[in-house]
């Protein structure tokens, strides 16, 4: 990151925000900003300015695809409760950089076409290829969650989903993918507040579910099974990390600090000319 905002920043993002081994998700304030120290003004105006070293390190990634000297890609993977901000991240962060090099994936009820097949299936046919970054809007996470929570799969299949979401996950970064798993955690309070915000905005209906009332009721059982997908699948290969969401500007400026650092990890580069550029000068100028 540049050099402002690097001094707003106490630790890198992926540090402070990872998920450890003796995480307790009930001991994340949803309103706080761990390691940065700036406010929102400084926030707004950092997310801008980074988003273009963002862009950059995104335009090289898929460069270096196109000419074959990388099979690396990244995949942005977006889990949290109704109206914590994941379309606003997608906008303001992954928008930020050229839609050729982005493919998002909402995952939403499964179809009876896909419910005839594993879980897993609809999801692997929307991993990114390389040079690509790749957003999951809900993901596999959704079969381990809702499926926990409203009971749409037995105890013990739902075991079995945990290990298959690691192997998965395993074989995905060992092939050149980089998981950058984040869980968008707002409060009960706040969920309530953006709720009815929609309510009062005729532009915003569409986005009310009616349901949502009801999936507010089980909000401690979603929290409890929040917690056993951390301790379950928050692995080395793919760790998860958790984002206070209750401010908007500190979730997005976390999460394009999360996906930058995944670009740096990768650090792609211009694929050099396989042509004497010289002479293609010479002959262009000729014409």
């Amino acid at each position: 990151m540049g050099t402002k905002e690097q001094k707003r920043w106490t630790a890198d993002v992926s540090r402070l925000l990872r998920v450890g081994e003796d995480f307790i998700l009930s001991g994340v304030d949803p309103s706080g900003s761990p390691g940065y120290e700036g406010a929102k003004a400084d926030a707004v105006a950092d997310l801008e300015r980074v988003a273009g070293e963002l862009e950059e390190y995104q335009d090289r990634l898929y460069a270096a695809s196109q000419a074959e000297t990388t099979h690396a890609a990244v995949l942005l993977v977006l889990q949290a409760m109704d109206g914590a901000g994941k379309s606003g991240i997608i906008r303001h962060v992954v928008g930020a950089v050229d839609p050729q090099g982005i493919q998002i994936s909402a995952f939403k009820k499964p179809t009876e076409e896909e419910l005839e097949h594993d879980f897993l299936w609809r999801i692997k046919k929307r991993i990114p290829e390389p040079g690509v970054i790749g957003v999951f809007d809900r993901s596999h996470y959704e079969d381990v969650l809702v499926g926990k929570v409203r009971e749409f799969a037995t105890p013990k299949e739902i075991e079995r989903r945990y290990d298959a979401i690691n192997d998965f996950e395993k074989k995905l970064v060992e092939s050149g993918t980089r998981i950058v798993k984040v869980m968008l955690h707002i409060s009960y309070e706040e969920q309530r507040e953006r709720l009815l915000k929609r309510l009062d905005r005729p532009d915003k209906h569409w986005k009310y579910n009616p349901g949502d009332t009801e999936e507010r009721k089980l909000w401690p059982h979603y929290m409890s099974a929040f917690q056993t997908v951390f301790d379950r699948t928050s692995t080395d290969a793919a760790p998860w990390y958790v984002v206070p969401a209750n401010h908007k500007w500190y979730a997005r400026l976390a999460v394009q600090g999360l996906l930058l650092e995944a670009l740096e990890d990768i650090d792609p580069r211009w694929p050099a000319a396989d042509y004497d550029v010289a002479e293609e000068k010479r002959k262009l100028a000729a014409t």
